[in-house]
C-alpha cells in the first residue's frame, strides 16, 4: 500500500545534512567569512508549493443502480457486462421482447395512452422525436399523433404494437448507462431486477479519515494513479456530510469523498487506485531543496549562497515543506540565486 511521505517530516534530515554548518554564523548573527563552495548547487526558484497526502481509493462509475423490472416472463437475452446502452437501445429481453432505454427524469409509473396528460407524456414525446418517430407537437397531451408514433416505434423495436407505453417496455435514465452486472441468466424467470447499471461517468470513491477532512474541499483538484501507473487529473465533486463510525476497533471514522476523473482510466471497475490530495498550498513563493538547509548554532536555519567562486551563509525563515522542497524567506534572497546542497 502506497503512502506519500509527509513533507514536513523532511526537516529531520536537515540537522544531519547541515551539522557541519552549525557555526556558520558568529556572535550576534555576524556573517562568517566568505568561503569557497565545495558541493553541488541548486537554484532558488519561485513557484506555487503544494503539500500533498496520498490516500487509497476505488475507481468505478457513478450512479450504480439495480434497475427495477416490470416485464414478466423468461429472460431471453442479456448484454455483456461493460456494454454501454444509449437512448433507444435495449437493456435486456424478456420473452423475446426488449426493455428499452429512454432519457428523462420521470420513471414510467403508469400506462401512457391516448387521452393521458402530464409531464411524463412530454418526456415520452421528446424521446420519440429524438428516435425519429414524429409525435407532432411535443407537449403534455398524448394525442392520436403520439399514439401513431408509439406504434411505429414499437414495430421497429419488435414490441407488441399497442400504441400505449408502460414500464414493461421502457426504463428511464438521465443519459447513457453502462451494464455493471447481469443478475439473471438466459432462461431465468425475470425477477425484480435483471441488470444493475451505472452512468458512464468515471469516479473514484475514497473513505477519507475524518481527521483528514481538511483535504476534502469541493472543487479541489486531485491526482489519481491507476494500477497501471498512469496518473490522471481529477476534481472533488462530492463530500459526505456525515461521518461513518470506524469499521474496526481502534479505527477511525470516515467520510465519503467522490472524485470525478476523465480520460486515461481504462475500463476497470472497482479497481484500487491512489489519490493525491492537496493539504496546503503556498502561491508564488521562493523555495529550495530541503537538503540545502543548514542548522545554525544560534537556532533556526540558513542557506549557503554561492556567488561564483565564493559563498556565504544567509539566515532564513522556513515555511511550507512539500515535495522535497521548503519555502524560504530572508533578506537578500532572490529567484535564480545558487545555494549549496550538501551531499551528506
Amino acid at each position: 500500500m502506497r503512502r506519500a511521505v509527509v513533507a514536513a517530516g523532511a526537516a529531520v534530515a536537515v540537522a544531519a545534512g547541515g551539522a557541519t554548518a552549525a557555526a556558520a554564523l558568529h556572535g550576534d548573527d555576524a556573517p562568517a567569512p566568505a568561503a569557497t563552495p565545495s558541493g553541488p548547487t541548486a537554484e532558488i526558484t519561485r513557484s506555487d508549493l503544494v503539500d500533498t497526502k496520498t490516500v487509497d481509493g476505488t475507481l468505478g462509475y457513478s450512479g450504480r443502480r439495480a434497475v427495477p423490472n416490470a416485464a414478466t416472463g423468461t429472460v431471453t437475452r442479456t448484454r455483456s457486462e461493460g456494454a454501454v446502452v444509449r437512448r433507444g437501445g435495449w437493456l435486456y429481453q424478456v420473452d423475446g421482447r426488449p426493455v428499452v432505454l429512454m432519457y428523462g427524469s420521470i420513471p414510467v409509473y403508469r400506462t401512457l395512452s391516448q387521452g393521458v396528460e402530464g409531464a411524463d407524456v412530454r418526456q415520452l414525446e421528446r424521446n420519440l422525436k429524438a428516435l425519429g418517430h414524429d409525435p407532432g407537437t411535443v407537449d403534455d397531451e398524448f394525442s392520436w399523433r403520439t399514439a401513431q408514433a408509439v406504434r411505429e416505434w414499437q414495430d421497429d423495436q419488435g414490441l407488441q404494437v399497442t400504441g400505449a407505453v408502460d414500464a414493461r417496455q421502457v426504463v428511464v435514465a438521465s443519459g447513457p448507462v453502462r451494464i455493471a452486472d447481469v443478475t439473471a441468466e438466459k432462461g431465468d424467470r425475470a425477477g425484480m431486477s435483471v441488470v444493475t447499471t451505472t452512468s458512464t461517468r468515471r469516479i473514484v470513491h475514497v473513505d477519507l479519515a475524518a481527521s483528514d477532512q481538511s483535504l476534502a474541499r469541493l472543487g479541489a483538484k486531485a491526482t489519481v494513479e491507476t494500477p497501471t501507473g498512469r496518473r490522471v487529473r481529477g476534481r472533488i465533486t462530492s463530500v459526505g456530510t456525515a461521518a461513518r463510525p470506524a469499521s474496526t476497533d481502534g479505527g477511525e471514522a470516515t467520510i465519503d469523498l467522490e472524485i470525478t476523473v476523465s480520460g486515461g482510466t481504462g475500463r476497470l471497475d472497482q479497481a484500487p487506485v491512489w489519490v493525491e490530495l492537496a493539504s496546503e498550498r503556498r502561491a508564488h513563493v521562493l523555495s529550495v531543496p530541503v537538503e540545502a538547509l543548514l542548522a545554525l548554532r544560534e537556532g533556526g536555519y540558513g542557506l549557503r549562497v554561492v556567488d561564483g567562486a565564493r559563498s556565504r551563509v544567509v539566515a532564513v525563515e522556513t515555511g511550507l515543506f512539500a515535495s522535497g522542497r521548503v519555502e524560504v524567506s530572508g533578506s537578500g534572497l532572490a529567484e535564480g540565486m545558487k545555494v549549496e546542497v550538501p551531499t551528506s
